[in-house]
């Protein structure tokens, strides 16, 4: 059995279209579909349970990105459990047998299987320039082949589309008090632990989102905050980020310039100064007082703890 784990909050027509592109999937196993829901006022709970999800409802204030899905897992019943978003869709009917195929070859210890992420229609070039950045064509295999640890680039795993047997999950559950990027956070201690963790690019999903400089901005600002945790702990930290922010900036220009797309210039300078704003005030949140932090917060909710 497999169970796919969906943390809800005001789903609205995304959550339909997630859940009918997953009653699509074709396979062998049986699967089933958790929905924790977090307060939606919109019908959510209605259209999960209509699609054949189990449904847990909870507070809004009780929503954490670690802890709702650790509820979630707990209350499914398979074997491997599938972490993705309402917002987010299968790309085709093979993605579910796809992103868990992996878990079960291999002579290493597998702790997860992560999948691409394809732009939405309406996605800006800076939006999708930055999925294909992280989420490529290539597949790869992350393990930590040394002491120390792991680098940005071998913490990347995504809840937005992922599959981890149970039993891991059992032993490394995501930490639940983190503002964002508790899969990373995850990552990092499998791969610490001599897991490996797979992306299988074939396994894709839909998923963009369309901030606004603004939101961009606050939604750096909790990674920052998480960075030094997940995908930012020990090491030559801030040089690392530099030599990697250094290498997407000119990436990005030149994509965006040899793709015709040369107008989104002046935009993408300013969307990601503020990106990179956000994640240095992130880092350093614990010099800023706490009405600010919830000013720069996407979630300001969680700075009340």
């Amino acid at each position: 059995m497999i169970s796919i784990v969906i943390p809800v909050k005001e789903g609205g027509t995304d959550l339909a279209r997630c859940l009918e592109a997953i009653g699509r999937q074709k396979l062998d196993d049986e699967f089933e579909v958790v929905v924790v829901d977090s307060g939606s006022s919109d019908g959510s709970v209605e259209v999960a349970q209509r699609h054949g999800a189990r449904v847990h409802e909870i507070p809004p204030a009780e929503f954490g990105h670690g802890r709702t899905r650790n509820l979630g897992a707990k209350l499914a019943v398979g074997e491997i459990l599938v972490f993705t978003s309402q917002d987010a869709h299968p790309a085709d009917e093979t993605w579910l047998g796809t992103l868990v195929t992996p878990l079960a070859a291999g002579d290493r210890l597998r702790a997860g299987v992560y999948g691409r992420q394809l732009p939405h229609a309406d996605a800006t070039p800076p939006e999708r320039y930055f999925l294909d950045f992280l989420y490529g064509a290539e597949p790869r295999f992350q393990r930590l082949d040394h002491a120390g640890e792991p680098s940005f680039e071998q913490t990347l795993f995504s809840n937005v589309n992922s599959a981890i047997p149970r039993g891991v999950w059992e032993e490394f559950r995501f930490a639940d008090d983190m503002i964002m990027s508790e899969d990373q956070e995850w990552s990092r201690r499998v791969l610490r632990a001599g897991y490996e963790i797979v992306y299988e690019p074939r396994a894709a999903v839909h998923h963009s989102h369309t901030y606004s400089v603004a939101g961009a901005f606050r939604r750096f600002f909790d990674s920052g905050a998480s960075a030094g945790r997940s995908y930012a702990a020990g090491g030559d930290v801030s040089g690392a980020l530099r030599r990697a922010g250094g290498r997407y900036a000119r990436g990005e220009v030149a994509w965006l310039w040899q793709t015709g797309q040369g107008r989104w210039l002046p935009y993408a300078a300013v969307y990601e100064l503020a990106k990179f704003g956000g994640l240095q005030l992130g880092r350093h949140h614990r010099h800023l007082p706490t009405w600010l932090k919830r000013r720069f917060s996407a979630l300001p909710a969680h700075w009340d703890d």
